[in-house]
């Protein structure tokens, strides 16, 4: 369970967390003092920060999406009331048309003149009377015209003022979201390489600096084994050539940010952890069928040599120590815990039921 402290909405424990990796940054580590490193009870680590600003930025991630969703589904009513819009401008002006001819038609009957005028210059003053039954449906033709021209040009100016409300929202609504995942993303950033910068510096040492303890989520999930990280990229396979290797490629490499968490593919017990050489920070565990997998490149270790661990249990957090040009988790599944036993991890999982 997350610590009740930083559990409450999205800004309070962006601040909870920044403010503890702030802590962290001016006060001198544990390790620098000849201990192992672990922080105090009461001390949050950079390590704990970068998981909590990972699973905000999850969760604004989330609220992206579905804000983007919403957006979608304003950006649909703006058309349509675009279109409604188009339709009352069209029959405004084709009812504009119809008044000028109506108009023009009157004009050129005499329609301006009083009836007892047009009586006397008839030359056919009958013929006159009867066509005054057409003529008073003429004029009240041009009524229920102006009349519709005035009810269209009603609902144009409501159709209009509607759909620039709807812009006004949808603009609002996604330049906040934006901003939001923009600032989340920046913190993150910001304390992913404080925590490689920690790394780097036990790495180079040779000494780790203790089991960074991490909040462990809540799974309900039975399955015996999983993938290494939950979400990635595949990059660098297995027995694949490169500049960065002195033979072929060892192992399967997940590219994936600093400090995502990684966590055993299946129950077992740790057999080493290490920190430095072409690995930099590293973990391997010895699974119950004899197997063993290692994760490495690291930028913390979760764990302690001889600790049983469980599938999905996070191990450590994902970095670039080592002999690495940049954040990814290289895994590697073995026969024994030594170098040059491996086999490929891909077809290694499928056999158990996980597929890259």
């Amino acid at each position: 369970m997350r610590p009740p402290s930083c559990r409450p909405r999205l800004a309070p424990v962006l601040l909870c967390a920044v403010t503890a990796l702030t802590t962290l940054l001016v006060t001198p580590s544990a390790a620098s003092d000849g201990d192992d490193g672990a922080a105090g009870p009461d001390v949050p680590t950079a390590g704990a920060a970068v998981t909590h600003l990972y699973e905000e930025a999850q969760a604004a991630t989330v609220r992206y999406e579905e804000g983007e969703r919403v957006a979608d589904a304003q950006r649909a009513r703006v058309r349509r009331l675009d279109r409604l819009l188009a339709e009352e401008q069209h029959e405004v002006a084709v009812l504009h048309e119809d008044l000028g001819r109506m108009a023009s038609a009157q004009y050129r009957t005499g329609g301006g003149l009083p009836l007892t005028a047009r009586l006397l210059l008839a030359d056919d003053p009958e013929e006159l009377l009867r066509g005054r039954r057409v003529v008073g449906q003429a004029d009240l033709a041009v009524t229920n015209t102006v009349a519709r021209t005035q009810r269209a040009a009603a609902r144009l100016g409501v159709a209009q003022r509607s759909a620039d409300r709807a812009r006004r929202v949808l603009d609002r609504r996604t330049a906040h979201l934006g901003r939001l995942k923009r600032d989340i993303e920046e913190k993150l950033e910001s304390a992913q390489w404080a925590l490689q910068g920690e790394a780097d510096r036990s790495a180079a040492a040779g000494r780790c600096r203790g089991a960074e303890r991490l909040s462990q989520p809540a799974s309900s999930s039975t399955r015996a084994w999983v993938t290494p990280v939950e979400s990635y990229e595949l990059s660098a396979g297995f027995d694949s050539a490169g500049e960065r290797w002195a033979g072929r490629h060892t192992g399967q490499d997940f590219a994936v940010g600093i400090g995502a968490p990684v966590r055993a593919v299946g129950d077992g017990r740790v057999v080493r952890v290490a920190c430095g050489g072409g690995f930099g920070i590293e973990v391997v565990v010895r699974h119950e069928d004899d197997s063993y997998t290692q994760y490495a490149h690291l930028a913390s270790a979760a764990v302690d040599q001889g600790e049983l661990v469980r599938a999905g249990q996070w191990i450590g957090q994902a970095g670039t120590t080592g002999n690495s040009t940049g954040p990814h988790l290289h895994f590697e599944t073995r026969l024994t815990p030594h170098l040059g036993s491996g086999v490929d991890p891909v077809e290694w999982l499928a056999e158990r039921g996980v597929d890259l």
